[in-house]
């Protein structure tokens, strides 16, 4: 029976149904909880040849997989893959020196900086964390006083909120898209939907199925492999003028509403990669 690790934080419905069709497919799942069993670096104490990564906490799933890639096991998504597709800045930096195409962006570093880093753009800009996830910390500044209240919040935080990362506003149609992919190929894909100009279905947008035609394919595929990304959730804008954007990639993403309204087995198609992976 083929063998591999699920480390997780919480056990959320991906992982859950990771488990169940694990099961049905025949394949063993051992699981590693964080908060319960530590792990030795340099030594793999599990017998296992591959891993996947499925904790919500970035600096646990970052550490995990440094430690397991230490023993010589192969984790989904790798290290250097977790951390480009967790730092918005590393990623959007990485996707534009390859020739994808991504909403313009500035940096600054203290308030009048990203005041005229909001000049250079033009209003609206979004201002958005450098690590995040469910749209969190992310805002709209519409004019000047809106930007430098966010700002000014902002130099009161941690330091990695110091570095203002700052978006120009797409005037999307009330949606976006996120494509799944992996190993080099689509999974699925889903419009999410949402009267709010944040549209994540974490923060209430809806999902509907994506027919995914072969520039978006060719885009998401492109974004995953320029960040090392082997299972990775590709977010996707369409500007009205300059056609689609990429606007971020998820190195472990959650995918219980595309399994709903697609009919897609997204964990299917995860363990049976997981197990071809660690037979070759």
């Amino acid at each position: 029976m083929t063998s591999f690790l699920m480390v997780y934080d919480i056990l959320r419905w991906e992982e859950k149904d990771v488990i169940t069709k694990a099961r049905e497919l025949g394949a063993n799942v051992r699981l590693l909880h964080l908060q319960s069993k530590p792990i030795r670096i340099g030594v793999n104490g599990f017998e296992i040849d591959i891993a996947l990564q499925r904790s919500v906490s970035f600096n646990r799933a970052l550490s995990s997989t440094l430690a397991l890639e230490s023993a010589g096991m192969h984790v989904v998504n790798s290290s250097q893959a977790l951390m480009a597709s967790e730092d918005k800045i590393w990623t959007h930096a990485s996707l534009v020196k390859a020739g994808l195409p991504t909403p313009p962006s500035v940096l600054a570093y203290d308030v009048e900086s990203a005041l005229k880093a909001a000049e250079t753009l033009g209003y609206p800009v979004v201002v958005k964390p450098v690590r995040g996830s469910w749209g969190r910390l992310v805002n709209l500044a519409r004019d000047e006083e809106e930007l430098r209240g966010i700002v000014e919040h902002r130099m009161l935080m941690g330091d990695h909120y110091k570095v203002i990362y700052l978006q120009k506003y797409i005037e999307k149609p009330n949606r976006d898209m996120r494509v799944f992919c992996l190993g080099g190929a689509i999974v699925a894909g889903i419009y999410r939907i949402s009267r709010h100009w944040v549209t994540n279905t974490a923060r209430g947008a809806r999902a509907e199925p994506l027919s995914i035609s072969s520039e978006l394919e060719e885009m998401a595929l492109r974004a995953c492999e320029v960040l090392g990304v082997e299972f990775g959730g590709v977010d996707i804008v369409e500007d009205p003028r300059e056609g689609y954007m990429v606007l971020e990639v998820n190195g472990v993403p959650e995918y219980r509403n595309t399994v709903r309204v697609t009919g897609v087995d997204v964990s299917k198609r995860l363990v049976e990669y997981l197990v071809e992976r660690a037979q070759k």
